[in-house]
């Protein structure tokens, strides 16, 4: 038997080669991740196996004076997890998150994932992941759209228009056969324009620049994506009756809407989990949620008693056939992503495989044997 341990390493140009931008494929397979979720074939970190994964909480102030300080969107992390059914496969993506990089001409965010064997650890590939956590991110809204949008959802609300929210209109439209209009609204009007003009060459659906409030009170489906300490704030009020909104970042929304309506999750036990781990810190509740965890407000408000967890929605049981969904087409559902490294273990391995079949990338070698066995 071989003990040689080498690796596949794929660019970002070989993993767009590789299709990582197919938004039809990635939804696809992560409606197959989220019915391996609802199974319970997959670990995640943590021994509740639950885990989002470890992050380096960078301190206020320090005094050693090369030690990094917090900051907007300031985190280092390490999400590891397994995912069973045809993907086997254990892995890890980490990253390095800081918006100061914008100011230097780099992403908020760079991210690479490395892919192992199962049972072995030995590693199968390491990937620049960017473009993969991206479109998985956009995907996890159209596997939402999938099982909890009226099926008569005509009218697309998008929420920023920034590289994230990019990918969730398009995740989102791959699950919206009846979508007539899309309703951009951001900060920067360039941006709407130039969103627009990009969509127009990929789908048959008009598209408009608009208020916020216009935005989410035509919308049937609403997508929110973008950074900032607080997010969008969106008056309940705004919400067309049998709207699903769904948050992939920042979003400041009254307790109000959740006591009104329903709330979902992409998982709902990563989230819980987010509520053990942040009244855990030291630092107490608010620090340990100030990171950016997308549904912060609702876990306060669960923590002071004001919601009942039972009445949650976890996407991940309603996949796989063993979860509530929605009631009716008046009922307004309020919908979390959080982001769960299972979806990058599954996107990975689809592109992996491509990557394979088209021969990109490049093998680099470990050993051909271990010098200590």
């Amino acid at each position: 038997m071989s003990q040689k341990v080498e690796f596949l390493y794929l660019s970002e140009p070989d993993m767009i080669k590789a299709g990582v931008l197919n938004a039809k494929r990635c939804v696809e397979v992560m409606d197959e991740t989220f019915q391996l979720l609802g199974k319970g074939d997959y670990l995640m970190g943590g021994p509740e196996i639950d885990s989002h994964g470890l992050m380096l909480f960078f301190p206020g102030e320090s005094k050693f004076p090369k030690m990094p300080l917090a900051g907007p969107d300031r985190r280092y992390m390490a999400m590891p997890a397994y995912l069973g059914g045809r993907f086997h496969l254990t892995g890890v993506k980490w990253y390095g998150s800081n918006r100061a990089n914008i100011a230097k001409g780099l992403p908020r965010s760079i991210l690479m994932l490395c892919l192992n064997d199962a049972e072995t650890g030995a590693p199968m590939a390491i990937m620049s992941a960017n473009l993969l956590s991206a479109m998985r991110t956009g995907a996890v809204p159209g596997v939402a759209t999938k099982y909890l949008a009226s099926k008569s959802a005509r009218n697309l609300a998008v929420i920023g228009c920034g590289v994230i929210n990019r990918a969730c209109t398009r995740g989102i439209l791959e699950n919206m056969p009846k979508a007539e209009k899309m309703l951009l609204c951001d900060i920067d009007a360039g941006k709407c324009e130039e969103f627009a003009k990009e969509l127009k060459a990929e789908y048959s659906v008009e598209s408009v620049a608009v208020s916020l409030e216009e935005a989410i009170r035509s919308a049937d489906v609403v997508t929110v994506a973008v950074s900032g300490e607080k997010g969008v704030r969106i008056d309940p009020s705004w919400l067309k009756p049998g709207c699903l909104l769904t948050s992939s970042g920042a979003m400041d929304l009254p307790d109000e809407a959740f006591l009104k309506n329903t709330v979902a999750f992409d998982h709902w036990s990563m989230h819980k989990l987010w509520l053990e781990e942040a009244l855990a810190h030291k630092d107490g509740l608010d620090f340990g949620l100030s990171w950016g965890a997308t549904s912060a407000a609702v876990l306060k408000a669960l923590h002071a008693g004001r919601l009942d967890a039972g009445k949650f929605i976890s996407l991940s049981d309603v996949a796989a056939g063993t979860g509530k969904a929605r009631k009716s087409d008046d009922e307004i559902i309020i919908f979390y992503s959080g982001g769960l490294p299972v979806e990058d273990i599954s996107w990975g391995a689809e592109c992996y495989e491509q990557a394979k079949k088209l021969g990109l990338g490049h093998t680099d070698k470990v050993w051909d044997q271990a010098h200590w066995r």
